[in-house]
Formats: structure tokens, C-alpha cells, sequence
């Protein structure tokens, strides 16, 4: 087993005790509920005549199903609406801190934690949504759990957990111009396989990742679970404490130097044992794009859709399953793929810097005709800071719509969504059947630079050649 890491370090640390089971109970340090899977936790607790344990180590927003668009109350959607209310009563009955809509603090749960400072290196954080590995960027332990967890830690502030292996993942380079930390991690998940994590925890380290900022290393870590992995994370650095400093939650005075002191001695060893190590060079990664129904069916721009005998034999009958639902044929170029629908948006790309690098693409350009466009920001603070820099002009005089802050047509629980057959660029993190809001809908997962490029040109477009 390893030794010495971040992990092993933050794992001890919360231990309570060993339950009979074998698994460990976990104290949670920092829980984040949503509308979607928190109403039947507090029905269960509200059935058993239980309590929040420790409501200040709770906070709340709205992201799922909040529309982008029209956010007038009630909302269209009576399902929509009635989560809304529940959440609403839930937060109130149990002094809950709650991010509603138009507090200045909403968005997408895993964005308006790490903005606000709640996130910090050396915790335990849950919540009900897959893609909580996110906030291992700061080196942090942080866990997607379902319903009945969630009502675990409502009631207990602890998780019954077995301890995971590590495995560290080390990229070493510099990304070329046009290749992001989107690209990164897709390349990774496409040689390591959507099972390869399973039982681990993902140590991201080497020279790429010291080098990446805070919503890059963000982006990464989101992605962990779609290769296998119940969490990912980065050790804490100069870059974290910068991004921390100053923020709601961070510690203030002389608080934030014991806190920096204390951060960076969580840090893995230099001795560290780890049960994997895989290395990986900056230079042999270009802009990345899934052609499947896997977020591990990713190929190079420059690639053409793998055929089945070159793939491993264990790979090849999902391999057969995607050329049928996706339309598309082996041996054929991903480069020139037709698009209807380009979304920049999620907890994968939705913070400011995915932004930024989608405008510069999208200025002095417009829209392909026949395309539907449109840029969702992850947060309310997100929204405004884009909207200071004068963003939001530039994606509208492109013909993209610029929309309110939600998880929007990364899985479509609102009313943006795919229309038939349509094939959406999409920044966000899942490409599976379905996944957008219609049964026969596709998906072609890359960064915000890439979508934007398939926006002007209609097309996937290698965003190289337009940089």
C-alpha cells in the first residue's frame, strides 16, 4: 500500500475509527448539497426525527436544473420548481448556508466552492455529484457520493469508506500552443481506460501540472472519475496559496500563515510510496476530441476513428457500439466532423479561463450558419467578472448566446437539450448515449477553445490553425 503521500496523510487524519465492516469511518470536513439528490437524504432524516449534525460544515447552492435562460419564478418546469422549493425549505430548516439565484453566489457547486475559498488543501469534502474530485486540485480528499451518503453525512458528518490504492500520474513538459489541461486529461483517460482507476486515487505530479493554474489543475482533477479513479488530486503549491489568498472562506491575519505551514507539510513525501506510477510527455499530446460513447474514446485532431482491430480485443465491442450511435466510420478523420449544437460550459470548463481562451477563437469571427452556440458561465461570479472584461460582448457579436449561470446541456436536467440526432462540441465531461437530452443525441467531448472553433467553422476544427 502506499505511504507517505498527500492522500495517505489527509486519510489519517480524519479517521474516526474502523468500523466492523473493515472500511473506514471517514470524518467529512466539508459537505456540498445540491437540488438533485439532498430531498431524499433530509426526507430520510426527517423520517428517523434526525438532525443535521453539523450544519456550518454544509453549504447549498442550485446548478442542476436551474434554466440558463429564463430563471423567472416559478419555472416552467414544475419538477424544476418543486426541487427548488425543497431545497429552499431544507436550507432554512436546518441553518444551511444556501447560494440561490441572484445572491451573487450561485452556480455550479463545484465552481462556487474553490471561487468562494471553502475549498482547502487538507480536507475531506463530499457531495452528491460525480464529479467532486474537482476540488483535489487543491489538495484536497473529495469524494461523489449517492443519496444514502449524503444522508450520512446530514446526520453523522462521517462516510463509511474503504481506503483507496494511489496511483501517481506524471506528466513532464510544456503543452503546446492550442493544447489544454482539457486535452490533458481526455489523453490520459484514452491510455489508462475509463476502468483503469478503479480503486485508486489519482496523484497528479509532474513539471506540466506545477505549471498549470488553479482552474487548469480543476480541470484535470473534475475528470478523474471518468477514467475509473473515486478521486484525483494535486499537491498544494505557491500556485494554490495565491489562488486562496484573500478569498471568503481563506484565512485571514496571522491565521494564513499557520495555514500555509500547515498545507504544505500535507504535501506527499519525497520518499513517498505509491501502488502505480505512469508517466506521460507534454510534447506527444495535441487538442483531444472523443469520437465514442466513452469519455476513453478520445483520439488526437489529427487522428482518424480507430478501427476495431486496432483497439484491444477487450475494447472492441463498445468500439462496434459507437461506430453505429455516433455514425461514424473507422478510418475516417475526426478533423472535418459536422456539429449542430456547440456548448462551453460545466464544472469542467465553465470558470473564466476556459472563457477567456473560447473569446479569443470566437473574436472577429462568427457563428456557422445553422449552428446553435451558446456559452453558459459556472457561476453568478463567473457571469460578472466575464461580463467586466467585456467577454459576453465579444461571444454575442460572434452569434453565440451568452446565458445565466447553471450546469445547463452537460446533462440537460433543464431545458437545454439535444434534439434528435443532433452532435453537440461540448466542453463538458461525459459523452455517454443519451447524455444531453435526447435518446439519439451526440456528443464530442474537447476544450472551449475547440468548441468555439467548431462554432465559426461548423465543423471540428483543429483550433491551432485559427490561434
Amino acid at each position: 500500500m502506499s505511504r507517505g503521500t498527500l492522500f495517505d496523510k489527509v486519510w489519517d487524519l480524519h479517521t474516526v475509527g474502523t468500523l466492523p465492516s473493515g472500511q473506514t469511518q471517514l470524518f467529512i470536513g466539508l459537505h456540498l448539497i445540491h437540488e438533485v439528490t439532498s430531498p431524499q437524504a433530509f426526507a430520510m432524516l426527517r423520517e428517523r426525527g434526525l438532525k443535521v449534525l453539523f450544519p456550518e460544515r454544509t453549504v447549498a447552492t442550485v446548478d442542476h436544473i436551474v434554466p440558463t435562460e429564463n430563471q423567472t419564478r416559478p419555472f416552467v418546469d414544475p419538477l424544476a420548481e418543486e426541487m427548488m422549493l425543497e431545497l429552499e425549505r431544507n436550507a432554512k430548516d436546518n441553518g444551511i448556508r444556501f447560494y440561490n439565484i441572484g445572491s451573487g453566489g450561485q452556480g455550479i457547486v463545484h465552481v462556487i466552492a474553490p471561487e468562494q475559498g471553502l475549498t482547502q488543501p487538507g480536507m475531506t469534502i463530499a457531495c452528491g455529484d460525480s464529479h467532486t474530485s474537482t476540488h483535489g486540485a487543491f489538495g484536497a480528499i473529495a469524494f461523489g457520493i449517492g443519496t444514502s451518503q449524503v444522508r450520512d453525512v446530514l446526520a453523522s458528518q462521517t462516510l463509511a469508506l474503504a481506503k483507496l490504492k494511489v496511483r501517481k500520474v506524471e506528466v513532464n513538459g510544456t503543452l503546446k500552443p492550442g493544447v489544454y489541461a482539457k486535452d490533458v486529461i481526455l489523453h490520459i483517460i484514452c491510455k489508462l481506460g475509463v476502468k483503469g482507476g478503479v480503486g485508486y486515487a489519482y496523484e497528479f505530479a509532474g513539471t506540466t501540472f506545477e505549471q498549470m493554474s488553479m482552474e487548469e489543475r480543476m480541470t484535470v482533477c473534475n475528470m478523474s472519475i471518468e477514467g475509473g479513479a473515486r478521486c484525483g488530486y494535486v499537491n498544494p503549491d505557491a500556485t494554490t496559496f495565491e489562488y486562496l489568498k484573500g478569498r471568503d472562506f481563506s484565512p485571514k491575519g496571522d491565521e494564513w500563515e499557520k495555514a500555509v505551514a500547515w498545507w504544505t507539510s500535507l504535501r506527499s513525501d519525497a520518499d513517498a510510496e505509491y501502488d502505480d506510477v505512469v508517466v506521460f510527455d507534454a510534447a506527444e499530446i495535441e487538442p483531444t476530441i472523443t469520437w465514442g460513447i466513452t469519455p476513453g474514446q478520445g483520439i488526437g485532431v489529427s487522428e482518424v476513428v480507430p478501427t476495431a482491430d486496432s483497439l484491444p480485443e477487450e475494447d472492441r465491442a463498445i468500439a462496434q457500439e459507437a461506430y453505429t450511435y455516433m455514425d461514424l466510420a473507422p478510418g475516417t478523420p475526426i478533423a472535418g466532423t459536422k456539429v449542430d449544437v456547440c456548448f462551453i460550459g460545466s464544472c469542467t470548463n465553465g470558470r473564466i479561463s476556459d472563457l477567456r481562451e473560447a473569446a479569443k477563437v470566437a473574436k472577429g469571427r462568427h457563428v456557422a450558419e445553422g449552428i446553435k452556440a451558446f456559452v453558459v458561465p459556472g457561476s453568478e461570479r463567473v457571469k460578472q467578472e466575464a461580463e467586466a472584461e467585456g467577454l459576453d460582448k465579444i461571444f454575442e457579436a460572434a452569434g453565440f448566446e451568452w446565458r445565466n449561470a447553471g450546469c445547463s446541456m452537460c446533462l440537460a436536467m433543464n431545458p437545454d437539450k439535444l434534439v434528435g440526432r443532433q452532435i453537440s462540441a461540448s466542453s463538458s465531461n461525459r459523452n455517454f448515449k443519451g447524455r444531453q437530452g435526447s435518446s439519439s443525441g451526440r456528443t464530442l467531448l474537447m476544450s472551449p477553445a475547440m468548441v468555439a472553433a467548431a462554432a465559426v467553422t461548423g465543423h471540428v476544427t483543429d483550433v491551432r490553425t485559427l490561434l
